[in-house]
């Protein structure tokens, strides 16, 4: 899977990383490199189940790929 991500220097000398497409997923790093780094690791986490779904009489659990 593809994301697009963006990289601005911040006033603070850091780079700001940023997934539009992922609601709150930022992550920053003192090189470019390092801030990519950086957000691929945020971007696993963001998309890693929180926990163990289980399926029951009130709702369904579905698998969907993307």
């Amino acid at each position: 899977m593809k994301i697009k991500v963006t990289i601005e220097k911040g006033e603070d000398g850091y780079f700001v990383a940023h997934c539009p497409s992922l609601k709150s997923c930022w992550s920053q790093g003192k090189t470019e490199e390092e801030a990519l780094k950086n957000i691929r690791e945020a971007i696993e986490l963001y998309l890693e189940p929180d926990e163990e779904l289980v399926e029951d009489e009130s709702h369904k659990v579905y698998e969907v790929a993307v």
